[in-house]
């Protein structure tokens, strides 16, 4: 051994915690916990990624007593009961690491922290240096110039300096400053009242522990009455936190060296746990190759063919037009659908599949069919209505297909959106519903064009592969779609979920993508350059505060200048144990410390650039002049749409910046932008769903509703509400439908949390049906998993019934609001539909071109704008029949903001 070998140790233990409360409550299709097992497994495969290490071992802590708790019985006293949902992982997840060839080390008797102490100090002698992979801060006692640390939680890498930088002492003085500060995870008490700070100062003093407890005497004030008081016990606090580095180990540490995988017991585990990306990888461990194995079995696969001849494509072609439902696909030259070109196109007709080739350049390519002819052979059926098709995530079929002069027509079934439908929850890509609706593992799509480095575009992919994969896809989709029809079809609700909203609304939303909205350039530009004064002046308003210059971009530079230097208090950690610098932690610093306002307000400018006026002129299409933003369907669970490129919904509209960017999205000449949103939607659902009397008759009266709740709450006329109260009353109406605490509304308020609860109480007096139905929807979903809105979309909660506390109460939050925002989702998408038709029944030139929030978008010609502004209150309120009227906000102006 020397010292050109390097020794890998992980921490199991540190990590198997973390994993286990930082992931969400995963589950294998039995209902079993995965998250810890998933967590550290991903963990140790990217430090094997990460890290060339000649000798590798993971080590966790023994079940039962050690030597420090015959040291002091109350060792670890306060830690909580390890939770069965992770106690139950432990074995399968041993068994794992085991399978994946790590060497796993637990010895009983001793922990972790003193194995892997045993084993640098060992390796050391041997001139071999360590890597310790850990979230422990004790751990930084063991770095020296051999050792080092490093945490994939949050990437940090300790070294010598690191530890003085992150401590303010060295690595042989961390002993010493555990002992005066404690440990409150391990129940070690320090010194009572000293902190880091004080122990940093203190080292810095007098040079170690033992100095400092020799100079006791001449420490003043309680602080050192506190140090003078814990005399005896710092010896055994010094032993509790000293790592021993003296183990008898029951191996040599030239055995700890990387074991062949144990691909059987890899593949069992993987496929109990349903962990389908590694079952894949372990199927097609390279990539790509046109000779790896299909991870389908050749018995599953459907008869494919190559379509290289004109001849070959007509007989397809007539294949396709006698199918009473096809399915297809097709792979690009990228992924942005206005500029997305075809490659290749599939289609499956039950056990048949082909490939048609369209433009792959890799170099001996064969030669296959001109694009332009074979499209124009396929366009009739492809423009046909009744040509029934079916795929996945179609609306980027319809726009590629747009690219090339196809008008996409009888898209009759898209598997992501049935998927959507019925488990809203689930990861609806066509891997993923394989995987769950078949029991069968798909070509990946990494495989087929590489990762990295490595990664290749599909027109580089060869004809036999991407042949094999793209049938594949087409097969899958339409078996899939068979799956999940009839689960649809037998639920008039999920139905009328299906057809009525998300299918109408995909086209629609594929129309007002490929409209765009028109950007006003130089007004960005301008915004930028102002923008960019004001990060300055805050930025120099922050260094004065600190005295001394800072990256304001850095948490944890930030987080030194906080905590350590002006000795802001930690209102809240990371899952790393670092005080939290978030944006709420932030906010609520900026009441009363100047520094935090200033960095929360530049953080906000530096968003509102990089994000917008920085990066919106350069979306802009030169062909159209607009910005095309991309809406999705499937990704949030109660039915909202999302969007990206840009994300319009994350604009802020509460402050002045936030609504100049919106000034930029601009109507062009002859036009005008026309706003129309729901008014207070979600308390208006609410007062349906509960049918609570007073929030029926308020709404009913047309009274606003945050005065008549102040009214309520406080025990007065509507004529004598304040402003304070109703902006107090507007805080509790929109808080408990989100299921905020008594915690919470305080925080909001500014109040004790006493009179919070008071006006909590005070509420569900005045308005019992509220409470009856925040009880009565967390019994419905604890008994059936899931919730509904108005219209029958359901929304599942895996975690409603979870023994983690945390978890559960979230659960039970989601489920009050989510049939509001299920529903409110609901209702904007309907207004869509009957929006787009009533334009088109007419006639009419204006055109839907965004939706935000509860909030519709038109671009209306001066002709039309008197005969929208009277149509569109009618159209987005005859959607529904609620028991309370439903209101709608309409505007107008030459821009986005002004149109409120």
């Amino acid at each position: 051994m020397n010292t050109s070998k390097t020794l890998l140790l992980v921490d199991g233990s540190s990590y198997l915690y973390r994993a286990f409360h930082a992931l969400p409550d995963l589950r294998n299709l039995l209902g079993e916990p995965t998250n810890a097992i998933k967590g550290v497994l991903s963990m140790l495969r990217r430090l094997q990624k990460d890290y060339a290490a000649d000798y590798i071992a993971c080590i966790f802590d023994p079940v039962g007593k050690t030597f420090r708790d015959d040291l002091y019985p109350e060792y670890k006293a306060t830690r909580a009961t390890m939770p069965e949902d992770l106690r139950c992982q432990i074995a399968p997840l041993f068994e794992l690491i085991r399978a994946d060839g790590w060497p796993l080390i637990v010895i009983d008797g001793v922990e972790a922290d003193d194995v892997i102490g045993t084993l640098v100090v060992e390796a050391e002698r041997h001139g071999v240096k360590s890597i310790v992979s850990t979230g422990d801060k004790d751990m930084a006692q063991l770095v020296n110039a051999h050792v080092t640390l490093v945490n994939t939680m949050n990437f940090e890498t300790l070294d010598v300096a690191g530890v003085n930088n992150k401590f303010g002492v060295p690595p042989d003085r961390i002993v010493d400053y555990l002992s005066l500060i404690g440990d409150s995870v391990d129940n070690v008490p320090g010194v009572a009242k000293v902190g880091p700070k004080t122990a940093v100062k203190w080292l810095a003093d007098y040079g170690s522990l033992d100095n400092i407890v020799a100079h006791a005497v001449d420490i003043k004030g309680v602080v050192g009455e506190n140090l003078r008081a814990a005399v005896d016990w710092l010896p055994r606090a010094r032993a509790l936190v000293t790592i021993k580095t003296d183990v008898p180990l029951p191996f040599e540490l030239d055995s700890l060296t990387r074991q062949p995988s144990d691909t059987d017991t890899l593949r069992r585990l993987f496929e109990h746990f349903n962990f389908r990306t590694w079952l894949s990888e372990l199927e097609t461990p390279s990539a790509p190759e046109a000779s790896d194995a299909p991870a389908m079995p050749d018995s599953e696969r459907a008869v494919c063919e190559t379509l290289l001849t004109e001849a070959q494509l007509d007989h397809w072609i007539r294949k396709l037009e006698a199918a009473p439902i096809f399915a297809m696909g097709i792979e690009t030259t990228e992924p942005t659908p206005m500029r997305a070109q075809i490659v290749c196109m599939s289609f499956a007709i039950n056990g048949e599949a082909a490939c048609l080739p369209l433009g792959h350049i890799y170099p001996g390519a064969p030669e296959h069919l001109n694009r332009d002819r074979a499209l124009a052979k396929l366009k009739p059926v492809l423009e046909n209505e009744a040509a029934k098709k079916v795929g996945q995530f179609l609306k980027f079929n319809l726009h590629v297909f747009a690219n090339h002069g196809v008008a996409l027509a009888g898209v009759d079934d898209d598997t992501s959106l049935q998927s959507y439908v019925i488990e809203a929850h689930q990861q609806h890509e066509l891997g993923s519903l394989a995987a769950r609706h078949l029991g069968l593992t798909t070509i990946n799509y990494d495989t087929v064009v590489g990762k990295g480095a490595t990664r290749i575009r599909f027109e580089q992919v060869t004809i036999e592969r991407a042949s094999e994969y793209v049938t594949e896809a087409a097969d899958v989709s339409l078996r899939v779609h068979k799956m999940l029809a009839p689960q649809i079809a037998a639920s008039a609700q999920l139905e009328f979920v299906y057809r009525r909203i998300e299918m109408p609304v995909a086209r629609i939303l594929y129309r007002m993508e490929r409209t765009g909205v028109l950007i006003d350039r130089q007004a960005l530009t301008v915004q930028s350059g102002e923008l960019g004064k004001k990060m300055f002046d805050l930025e120099q308003r922050a260094y004065q505060e600190a005295g001394q210059p800072f990256n304001l971009g850095s948490p944890k530079q930030i987080g030194e200048i906080l905590f350590q230097q002006k000795g802001l208090p930690i209102l809240r950690k990371t899952p790393t144990g670092a005080p939290s610098t978030d944006e709420e932690t932030l906010a609520q610093l900026a009441l009363d410390h100047p520094i935090a306002r200033a960095i929360l307000d530049y953080r906000g400018m530096a968003k509102l650039k990089s994000t917008y006026t920085d990066k919106l002129p350069q979306m802009i299409d030169p062909r159209t002049g607009r910005v095309h933003t991309s809406y999705a369907q499937t990704t949030a669970v109660t039915g909202r749409l999302s969007c990206a490129d840009p994300n319009l919904q994350n604009i802020p509209a509460r402050t002045q910046e936030g609504r100049r960017i919106r000034e930029a999205f601009i109507a062009p000449p002859g036009y005008v932008l026309i706003s129309a949103d729901y008014s207070q939607i979600e308390l208006r659902i609410m007062a349906h769903l509960s049918d609570d009397a007073g929030l029926l008759t308020a709404f009913a009266h047309d009274l606003d509703i945050h005065t008549a709740t102040a009214a309520e709450v406080f025990g007065m006329t509507l004529e004598t509400v304040t402003a304070d109260q109703r902006r107090m009353a507007k805080v509790i109406n929109f808080g408990l439908i989100y299921g905020m605490s008594a915690f919470g509304l305080a925080s909001q308020l500014n109040l004790e949390r006493s009179a919070a609860q008071a006006y909590i109480d005070r509420y569900f007096m005045r308005y019992p049906g509220v409470a009856n139905y925040m009880q009565r929807t967390r019994e419905i979903a604890r008994v059936q998993g899931y919730v509904e809105t108005v219209f029958g979309r359901r929304l599942y909660l895996p975690e409603i019934n979870s023994k983690n506390v945390q978890r559960r109460m979230g659960a039970e939050r989601a489920a009050i609001n989510a049939p509001m925002q299920g529903t409110a989702a609901d209702l904007i998408k309907l207004a869509m539909i009957a929006v787009q038709d009533w334009l088109d029944a007419e006639g009419l030139g204006t055109r839907l071109i965004m939706q935000v929030h509860d909030e519709l978008v038109l671009e209306v010609p001066d002709a039309e704008i008197d005969t929208l502004r009277e149509q569109l209150p009618r159209l987005m309120c005859d959607v529904a029949a609620l028991k309370v009227p439903l209101r709608i906000g309409v505007g107008m102006g030459s821009n986005w903001e002004a149109a409120h």
